[in-house]
């Protein structure tokens, strides 16, 4: 039986390294379209930044290791133009078609091209791919810009901001919306602006780019685009969130064929409904699980909390679950109280953190929570993304028996502090 991959870099290889565990005798065969495979893209701002030296340092894997470790068969340059499901066979650009038993779709996103005159100009990047930051790096290297534009504020926006000013350039971060991080929070939205304005970084909220062609240097940062068109026109069914519709098997409306990864959507444990939220975590995690389904073992996927973390100039900045203005459009009642405490004992240079946990009104439960600050701030996400995922009550967070030592944290964490707040409000 041979199980085809469309897609070579998180959820694509993912799917194949645990389809070959399951099965050492499956055929496993992965197409990808570009030249480049298994690489971290969430590192790109930091190579751009300098703190990752070199592009190689990116790569997790090549084809060979693919070839001789796990009998797995990686084809780069291998475009597919189509699938027939019913033949079971996929077609590359310049004929060749190509047999499958089970299929999984792992075509990822690409970046979100908005309406903008010049963005195609050659001083215009986008951040998606290792070619992308290697054009980046020549174009500074050799054009020398003094200042550049970022459109968007989301985390590659923020993070290109950062590395951007490293390199000695001015910068400035326009966004459309009147919130950063796509976040509907007017103090998170503070700190950020507070942030760039220290590491003299403008920030424009409100403001719309229509025109980018007299610029020296633009990055557009304006979000990802679910490449769901091939799966489509095979007849694969597309969810309200424009990315591709699946079980929590991973399985699309076609049998025996699955879709993982930025193409795909996923279930938010928190609401109970689908959401487009493209993250290399979640990726990896849905490539397994389709991989695993396809390989004839019965797994699930079973969601997520919307879970992120962005370091903008040394400030970490992490939110799960859903903002007040999200839970009121999801029809709960929230509720919410923020905090600002130290990160460990003051006299082990506590840092202040500040922490926001939300609870639905009506039924006391979690709803979300952001985090921010110098130290410990992926600490105390993760522990309220462990609490949203196992769908606590406010007054299970509040006892839960977290780590102490004061060079860690403070008697009462912050996360507890915030928690005892929030249950005196509901």
């Amino acid at each position: 039986m041979r199980l085809l991959v469309i897609g070579g870099v998180a959820a694509g290889l993912s799917a194949a390294a645990r389809a070959r565990r399951i099965d050492p005798g499956l055929e496993i065969v992965v197409l990808e379209k570009g030249t480049d495979i298994s690489y971290g893209a969430c590192g790109l701002p930091y190579y751009i930044g300098g703190r990752v030296r070199r592009a190689e340092q990116l790569f997790v894997y090549t084809p060979e290791y693919f070839h001789k470790e796990r009998n797995i068969a990686v084809r780069t340059a291998a475009r597919v133009v189509s699938v027939s499901h019913p033949r079971r066979e996929v077609a590359l650009d310049g004929g060749e078609r190509v047999h499958y038993d089970k299929l999984v779709i792992a075509t990822g996103a690409r970046p979100r091209t908005p309406d903008i005159e010049g963005a195609s100009l050659p001083h215009v990047f986008t951040l998606h791919t290792v070619a992308d930051a290697e054009g980046l790096k020549a174009y500074l290297r050799d054009k020398q810009p003094k200042q550049a534009l970022v459109v968007g504020a989301g985390y590659i926006g923020l993070e290109a901001a950062d590395a951007l000013r490293r390199n000695g350039l001015a910068v400035a971060v326009i966004e459309q919306s009147a919130h950063v991080l796509g976040r509907a929070d007017a103090e998170l939205s503070k700190a950020v602006r507070e942030r760039l304005e220290r590491f003299r970084v403008d920030l424009q909220v409100n403001t719309r780019v229509s025109d980018v062609a007299g610029r020296e240097l633009v990055i557009l940062a304006t979000g990802l685009h679910p490449n769901v068109e091939l799966a489509a026109e095979a007849g694969v069914e597309v969810g309200r969130t424009g990315a591709i519709r699946v079980d929590e098997h991973m399985e699309t409306n076609l049998p025996g064929v699955y879709a993982a990864g930025d193409c795909a959507e996923a279930l938010h444990r928190v609401t109970g409904r689908p959401v487009y939220i493209p993250l290399g975590t979640t990726a990896n995690k849905m490539g397994r699980v389709a991989g695993s389904n396809a390989a004839g073992r019965r797994e699930r996927f079973g969601g997520i909390v919307g879970t992120a973390i962005v370091d903008v100039f040394g400030l970490g900045i992490a939110f799960s679950g859903l903002s007040v203005d999200q839970a009121r459009r999801e029809g709960f009642s929230p509720v919410s109280a923020r905090i600002t405490a130290h990160s460990r004992a003051g006299y082990f240079d506590g840092k202040p953190i500040t922490v926001e946990l939300i609870a639905d009104a009506g039924t006391r439960s979690l709803l979300g929570g952001s985090v921010w600050g110098e130290d410990g701030v992926e600490a105390r996400i993760d522990v309220i993304a462990t609490a949203l995922h196992n769908r606590m009550r406010i007054e299970d967070l509040e006892q839960l028996d977290l780590a102490y030592a004061p060079p860690f944290a403070t008697v009462w964490d912050p996360v507890l502090i915030a928690a005892q707040q929030l249950s005196k409000m509901v």
